[in-house]
């Protein structure tokens, strides 16, 4: 079994995170949804335990529950039409619903 990355933050994720002025973004997963699982995406503050990708002085947060099941996954910022709003594209998901925040494994 090939071994797991960690989730990669794409340059524009990062670029919308120092165009706002955000310190740290924290990424997790919790349980609920409509499909089990969902994504909780918030501005925070780092623990001692967090995972922190950082770019340019601005970062992401990962806290090691949330960790396995982000594993591989990309963390971007979508501005389209019906809004703008950081995604998680996730491999491990199979599914999920379509408010975006809900999946399955």
């Amino acid at each position: 079994m090939p071994l797991a990355m960690p989730p990669r933050v794409t340059d524009r994720a990062f670029a919308r995170l120092a165009e706002i002025g955000a310190g740290a973004l924290r990424v997790a997963v919790e349980g609920g949804g409509c499909s089990g699982f969902q994504y909780e995406i918030k501005i925070d503050e780092p623990a001692a335990d967090d995972l922190v990708l950082e770019k340019d002085g601005v970062r992401v947060l990962i806290d090691p529950v949330s960790l396995p099941f982000l594993a591989d996954a990309e963390i971007d910022f979508a501005d389209e039409l019906i809004g703008a709003r950081f995604v998680v594209h996730n491999p491990n998901a199979t599914s999920s619903c379509g408010c975006g925040t809900s999946f399955s494994i």
